[in-house]
């Protein structure tokens, strides 16, 4: 136990000591300090000592006087004990309790009426961020997933606006456009989520969808997130010009062939802040150099499917993650469908020059996507090895997103569907993955934004019968859940059609994109079910 512990610690001080190489960050987000390197010592002790629950806890305190004095006074005294130590955080810094559960009762309302109760819980005014805190400035109302997740995540938001917009709520699907945008103007880039610890990393870039979803027509508006899209594009393109085959620079990756994709990535290479001790561990497990397993866990949370077999080298232990030498099948999509995005919205403006440009960005991605992470024998869509790329024998939801941007074609379209009824349907919805290895982006569980791709890429290519199924199972699951407890869950045993599991926190209730992604299926299945 004291031996497992010292090298933790030694691992801890190696971490610490590459915090100040965060590098290649847009210079405003490199310049905001995290938790970890606010409080150091502190944070370190806190963290490794297990002294909340959560180790999202901490991270998310704000302090009750200036960073520097309360760390003067930590470095006063030699040794705390774990109850001194706690008593010295709660003395010095307001700590978040998770937001209460939504309110139950045995006589339950109709589903719809339900979430559209939720929305007001769900909603928080903007924030003016707190010195030594970790919230970023939020100008406009939003919207949070629930739980333990007290900010604006990324990804998150896109499904939980289209429920929004299904009930009506414009006027927060238009305020969160907003918000993310001024991430973008004030960072560079949308990140994880609202704060300093989530800004070295992205998650999959749904924004340009999310300007779909609005109504404005204002020219100057259209042209703002136009722009606010390019600058996203050019984040996750950095470094491209000059890569040879079998070369990376942060997110993008030349393939064997030169063909640009991408890659997930985060510009640090130290334990997260929000799951330090755990990272710690999962680097002492793996043997292998610290800061290229904390890069992988932490592009595995850019992902957003932290975490899944997907990234797993042996395909079942997470101390084998190696996100970063993956090209995915989602990632790629969704750059395509920002592409095309951006295209269409400067031939609004008549800008000639950047349709074309575009235009051509999408219809190279495009080729290779189906040149390198289409699978004929596989029947599907599949991540690859960027140095050599060979495709990985995983099939999972991800290749359902070719389908939802519009990069496939009716023949494969017609494959995936047919390798789906196989593989990935589920009595309760569509499996997230074929394996079961614990980790919550696996089987059984099955999400809420994986069911909405499926069902609109299917929809997009004539496909009633499947779109209509998965629909169809995975509002029954939520229906049943709510029938016996009375909540909207992060995430669901879609094979046991019950409550889900696993990962690094329990299920968390709310729930943002379960409420969006239930919300809109409502609205279309009639559509979908009917001969």
């Amino acid at each position: 136990m004291v031996r497992i512990r010292s090298l933790a610690i030694a691992i801890a001080a190696v971490a610490l000591s590459l915090a100040a190489s965060a590098n290649a960050q847009t210079p405003s987000a490199a310049s905001v300090q995290t938790p970890a390197d606010l409080y150091g010592p502190l944070f370190h002790q806190v963290q490794t000592r297990k002294l909340f629950a959560d180790g999202k806890t901490f991270v998310d305190a704000t302090p009750k006087r200036a960073p520097a004095a309360i760390m003067a006074d930590y470095r006063a005294r030699a040794r705390f004990s774990d109850a001194e130590l706690k008593r010295f955080v709660h003395a010095n810094f307001v700590v978040p309790q998770d937001a209460p559960a939504a309110k139950t009762t045995t006589q339950r309302t109709d589903l719809a009426t339900h979430i559209a109760s939720l929305w007001p819980q769900l909603t928080r005014p903007p924030v003016k961020p707190v010195a030594g805190g970790s919230a970023l400035a939020m100008d406009k109302p939003f919207v949070v997933p629930g739980g333990r997740f007290r900010e604006i995540y990324y990804w998150d938001s896109y499904f939980t606006m289209l429920g929004l917009k299904a009930d009506g709520r414009t006027d927060l699907v238009e305020s969160m456009i907003d918000d993310f945008g001024s991430l973008i103007d004030a960072y560079g880039h949308i990140p994880n989520g609202a704060r300093s610890y989530y800004l070295s990393r992205s998650q999959p870039p749904f924004f340009y969808a999310m300007v779909g979803l609005s109504d404005v027509t204002d020219p100057a508006v259209v042209k703002a997130r136009v722009e606010r899209m390019r600058r996203e594009h050019a984040f996750w393109m950095d470094g491209e010009k000059g890569l040879k085959p079998g070369q990376a620079h942060r997110r993008v990756v030349a393939m064997p062939d030169g063909a640009i994709l991408n890659r997930y990535w985060d510009d640090r290479d130290t334990p997260r802040d929000e799951s330090y001790r755990e990272d710690l561990e999962t680097a002492h497990k793996s043997g292998r150099p610290p800061a290229q397993v904390f890069r992988d866990l932490r592009a595995g949370a850019e992902s957003g499917w932290d975490y899944s077999s997907r990234w797993m080298a042996d395909g079942k232990t997470l101390a084998t993650i190696r996100t970063t030498a993956i090209a995915p099948v989602d990632l790629n999509s969704l750059l395509f469908g920002l592409e095309k995005a951006i295209s269409d919205g400067c031939a609004k403006l008549a800008d000639t020059a950047c349709v074309q440009t575009y235009d051509g960005r999408a219809q190279a991605r495009a080729a290779a996507i189906q040149h390198h992470l289409w699978d004929g024998p596989k029947g599907g869509y599949l991540d690859a090895l960027w140095k050599t790329g060979q495709r990985l024998d995983h099939l999972s939801a991800a290749t359902f997103y070719p389908l939802f941007v519009g990069a496939s074609d009716e023949r494969r379209a017609g494959i995936v569907a047919m390798k789906a009824w196989d593989e990935l349907v589920a009595p309760g919805g569509l499996r997230t993955t074929t394996e079961q290895t614990g980790q919550q982006w696996d089987d059984p569980n099955g999400w809420a934004p994986l069911q909405w791709v499926a069902v609109a890429g299917l929809r997009r290519y004539g496909d009633r019968a499947l779109s209509g199924e998965i629909a169809k199972r995975w509002l029954a699951t939520v229906e049943r859940e709510y029938q016996a407890s009375g909540k909207m869950l992060e995430k669901y045993d879609i094979q046991e059609v019950r409550a889900g599991g696993g990962g690094e926190y329990p299920t968390q209730d709310g729930f943002g994109w379960t409420n969006g992604v239930t919300r809109a299926l409502m609205d279309i299945t009639s559509e979908l079910t009917t001969p």
